[in-house]
């Protein structure tokens, strides 16, 4: 991983915030939409710094620069960053948060500056808090965003890619149906609007797909609901005629910097319409921006809540939920394909291929199948050390060549235009040492373990998050991640607001019949090697003897189709019940995939001694 010189960048943006006053200046991850994948015209927190990963944020001040990420990317960053930046390792014990140490170094009445379009409005008024309990000024909005001065030219221009209709056969759900539930909501909340800020949110609210983001099928756009209109903002020249005969007279096409104006009109209007003890306000999500609750007129003018579109997005009808099993079962196959090409190219014809020429097979694979669109995020195909790095991404020429004696570990996904995949496999070709058999078998049990709880409804991920956690515990193990996050329906591979995790935010919304989550445990040794399993799982209705409360219970169901490694499971330290869920899941696996093999037998041998009973 090669870093980046950033020492004439920062000398050029220390002037920059001498010039608008500023003595600290954050550099959140995060575009306009609180996307956590952005296009590259957003990457400012990569280009001031060098780290490449998706999560994290670069505060500067006249003197020090820090990044800050979690567990996932400490080995990245501390090979990506250069001597001009010192890494906060978050959630180890006695590290400050970033927003704990921009307070502190706001000390004696230093001011702090952000872009309000790139940070959440609530996340701005909190530092702001934490600034002046310190002892700081104040956190202001510098309303020209400084890196991008410091980039320059160089700065890659914003994508404007065409925008497409997706189908009622492929969503399930007309944009009708869908206004008509948003203006539920926003009724019952006693709104006068609302305004849709994620980039998700907008393509499945009008059932519009995109291109702007790589690996995220969406493009930039805002949108505003009221009882008697619907908005799309968004650069026309995106739409062709089809998209606007979908949208009809339903929708109305207005540019996409006119949010701001029609926001500032709204917040106005909503509130001077209104009688004196019933003054409505408009609904914003609460990832919403700073600047946008600025627009709106701020505390008096903004309801801020978790978003009703998200919410709803979250829970898959029965349309998105078959989708999400064929789509599947053909990306499972793709891996299939890949895993036995891979071994007999390495095993049996002793071929030398390095990381990114694998990843590049799996990609190639999975076009073959129908309805391929794209990745849904770049494939992280790991051998040996490099499966320690959790979000490892390898680059052509700056990888390392797949060692069969070592393992390996690849994390991949695709869209289809009936959903989304997201799977991880670790398997060895060689002969594994007993701690990496160890390791695996017991994030197995976890990842088994999972997808077999059956739990009441009003249970949230958070509450879940130690079933797949139990085994790797009781050894003293752990890992620095959550264990699932949800996976959208032909839209960003990472969904909110449900997940499964330690985080506070997943403790908030239970799991509902028709939330498509991961169930990824793992186990990862600095320098040595990786383990990860990745399954994608659907909540379902449980058959229990009981009914508790009255209350219906819930499991998983899962959709992933792709064997274990046999060489990695040390079947001794699995249950009676353990390996017959094996037994089945293989059989599932074999039963579904190998329709897609005939005539290859090379695949179709792999397959079977990879799924036959233990």
């Amino acid at each position: 991983m090669d870093k980046v010189h950033t020492t004439e960048r920062l000398s050029h943006l220390r002037q920059l915030m001498k010039k608008h006053e500023v003595d600290i200046y954050v550099v959140p991850s995060e575009d306009s939409h609180q996307s956590e994948y952005i296009a590259p015209c957003d990457a400012r927190r990569e280009f001031i710094c060098g780290f490449t990963g998706s999560a994290g944020t670069a505060v500067i001040t006249h003197g020090e620069a820090v990044l800050a990420t979690d567990g996932r990317y400490f080995n990245q960053a501390s090979k990506q960053l250069d001597e001009n930046w010192q890494l906060l390792k978050q959630g180890l014990q006695d590290v400050p948060t970033w927003q704990e140490w921009t307070a502190n170094a706001s000390e004696g009445g230093k001011v702090v500056g952000v872009d309000p379009t790139v940070v959440a409005a609530p996340d701005a008024r909190r530092l702001n808090d934490k600034i002046k309990q310190k002892g700081g000024k104040e956190l202001i909005a510098v309303k020209e965003n400084l890196v991008d001065i410091v980039w320059g030219g160089s700065k890659p221009s914003r994508p404007n890619e065409k925008v497409k209709v997706l189908g009622l056969e492929y969503t399930g759900k007309a944009i009708d149906t869908k206004l008509q539930d948003i203006r539920k909501e926003i009724d019952k909340k006693k709104c006068a609007g609302f305004i849709v800020s994620m980039l998700d949110e907008v393509a499945w609210l009008y059932n519009l797909r995109g291109s702007d983001i790589p690996y995220n099928p969406v493009f930039f756009s805002y949108a505003s609901v009221t009882a008697e209109s619907a908005t799309l903002y968004v650069d026309e020249r995106k739409l062709e005629s089809d998209v606007k005969a979908h949208l009809g007279n339903a929708v109305t096409l207005k540019p996409y910097e006119a949010v701001f104006d029609d926001a500032a009109a709204l917040g106005k209007s909503a509130h001077s319409d209104a009688t004196e003890g019933n003054k409505k306000k408009v609904l914003l999500s609460n990832k919403g921006s700073w600047a946008l609750y600025q627009a709106l007129g701020g505390e008096e003018k903004v309801e801020e809540a978790r978003s009703p579109v998200g919410d709803e997005k979250a829970i898959k009808n029965e349309t998105e939920l078959k989708g999400m099993r064929e789509c599947h079962i053909r990306d499972g196959a793709a891996l299939i394909e890949y895993f036995a090409w891979l071994e007999d190219q390495l095993i049996n014809k002793g071929v030398k291929l390095d990381e990114v020429q694998g990843a590049d097979k799996l990609e190639e694979l999975r076009s073959k199948k129908d309805l391929f669109v794209g990745l849904s995020f770049p494939s992280i195909s790991s051998t040996g050390e490099n499966a320690a790095v959790i979000h490892y991404q390898p680059e052509p020429g700056n990888c390392s060549t797949i060692d069969s004696t070592k393992v390996y570990l690849c994390d991949s996904g695709a869209q289809y235009l009936d959903g989304t995949t997201d799977t991880t496999r670790t398997i060895h070709f060689g002969e594994p040492t007993e701690m990496e058999r160890k390791a695996y078998t017991l994030v197995l049990k976890g990842n088994i373990a999972l997808e077999c709880v059956k739990f009441p409804k009003g249970t949230t991920g958070f509450a879940l998050d130690a079933m797949a956690r139990q085994f790797l515990w009781a050894e003293g193990l752990d890992y620095r991640h959550g264990t699932g996050h949800g996976v959208g329906s032909y839209l960003n591979v990472h969904e909110g607001p449900i997940g499964i995790g330690a985080r506070v935010q997943y403790a908030e919304v239970p799991l509902s019949i028709g939330n498509v989550v991961s169930d990824e445990p793992g186990y990862y040794e600095d320098g040595k090697f990786g383990i990860r399993i990745e399954n994608v799982i659907m909540v379902k209705q449980a058959e229990t003897r009981h009914s508790f409360g009255d209350k219906p219970y819930f499991g998983f169901e899962h959709a992933t189709l792709v064997p274990m490694c046999r060489k990695l499971v040390d079947t001794t330290l699995l249950s009676k019940e353990e390996r017959a869920w094996l037994n089945a899941y293989h059989k599932e696996v074999e039963e579904k995939t190998s329709p897609y093999f005939k005539g290859d037998d090379l695949t179709l041998k792999w397959l079977k001694r990879e799924c036959a009973e233990i």
